[in-house]
């Protein structure tokens, strides 16, 4: 005979509940919860029940609500600018295998480098009560991460500092490395040198032009404002400013790009008038570009740890969970490289002293 209607598929077997295991240990689950959270207030022959019973039952004390039992939360807000940019994922990829390690949950916010939203963010995260946060925040002129700090909420900046001295950091050294990819460029027998990079309310800009400045001074080559470009880290201002420098008279012999994308508008400038890189240009960028075109030159770039910015920043996050009021104020600065590619190779010159002489000054800058 068959069976009309239902089915006859097996249903999964129901998860035991504190409630299953109250009624099984015969006590209240008030007490089981007291139990579960570590109080010493139950009765030891109560208590040894309530183990029995969790084991029996195979209850598995879920570890969000046991938290929340304490008063704590286990969820870490990430908030990044831009989620488009491989840089800012790597750095989520290495936040998030740190945060997930040590039980934690993350939360990932972009704020899109507007501070409207990124205050919108910062102040869900309060309400919200997040265990800590992660910030790459969108400017260092204004007090952003104060409702964070007046929450009690620990928080670590990546990448970008902010004014707050209580505040860690997890960064690389944005001045040393704008000053070693000019270096290059300098040694390698470029001397007018155009720079593209970010808005001024950002650390890493204005480092890099720090940078920027820095080598030329160092070569003995004048500052000349005409060849400093600030805007927006996208492809559209990459492009504009690209266009710009491109425009000049004399003509612009290098460029030192802020960073990816702001890389892929630079490039799509110079090859929309037909410029080969390096004959008719040089460029050096920041960070790895991976959406380049295959057979395109390669280019010469700073390359930034980003996967172990973000551990790094979790780990010290974590620390500051574990440890809230015995650790000090931490800068911590990882190691970047200049990688070269075919994107900066020497400029060819027609009098060969001054091609030794360029050798011979890149030499002795170490690059």
């Amino acid at each position: 005979m068959s069976r009309q209607g239902g089915s006859n598929q097996e249903q999964p077997p129901r998860r035991p509940t504190v409630t299953d295991v109250a009624r099984y240990a015969g006590v209240s689950t008030a007490t089981v919860s007291r139990v579960l959270t570590g109080a010493n207030t139950v009765d030891g022959v109560l208590a040894d029940r309530v183990r029995a019973a969790c084991v029996a039952l195979q209850y598995r004390p879920n570890s969000a609500a046991r938290a929340l039992a304490r008063g704590k939360s286990l969820i870490i807000g990430l908030l990044v600018t831009e989620f488009r940019n491989p840089f800012f994922m790597d750095i989520v990829h290495g936040v998030e295998d740190v945060t997930q390690e040590h039980g934690y949950l993350l939360v990932l916010c972009n704020s899109k480098e507007d501070q409207e939203r990124e205050g919108q963010y910062i102040e869900l995260m309060c309400a919200e009560q997040v265990a800590g946060a992660i910030v790459v925040p969108t400017t260092d002129r204004k007090p952003i991460l104060t409702p964070l700090v007046e929450s009690g909420i620990p928080v670590v900046c990546v990448d970008r500092r902010v004014h707050d001295r209580s505040i860690d950091t997890v960064l690389i050294d944005n001045t040393s490395a704008a000053r070693a990819a000019v270096a290059h460029l300098i040694g390698n027998g470029y001397r007018r040198i155009g720079l593209v990079t970010g808005p001024d309310r950002t650390t890493t800009a204005r480092e890099r032009l720090e940078g920027y400045r820095g080598a030329l001074l160092d070569a003995g080559i004048a500052l000349d404002p005409a060849l400093e470009r600030r805007g927006p880290f996208t492809e559209e201002l990459g492009r504009q400013l690209t266009d710009e420098l491109l425009d000049l008279d004399p003509a612009v012999e290098a460029l030192l790009i802020g960073n990816n994308r702001l890389v892929q508008g630079a490039l799509a400038a110079i090859h929309a008038r037909g410029m080969r890189i390096p004959e008719d240009i040089a460029v050096v960028g920041f960070d790895e570009v991976p959406w380049i075109t295959p057979g395109s030159v390669s280019l010469t770039t700073v390359m930034q740890p980003a996967y172990e910015l973000g551990s790094t920043a979790a780990l010290r996050l974590i620390q500051r969970l574990k440890h809230p009021d015995r650790l000090a104020r931490q800068e911590t600065v990882l190691s970047y490289r200049l990688h070269i590619g075919d994107s900066s190779r020497p400029r060819p010159r027609e009098n060969p002293g001054l091609q030794d002489s360029h050798a011979r000054f890149q030499s002795a800058l170490g690059v």
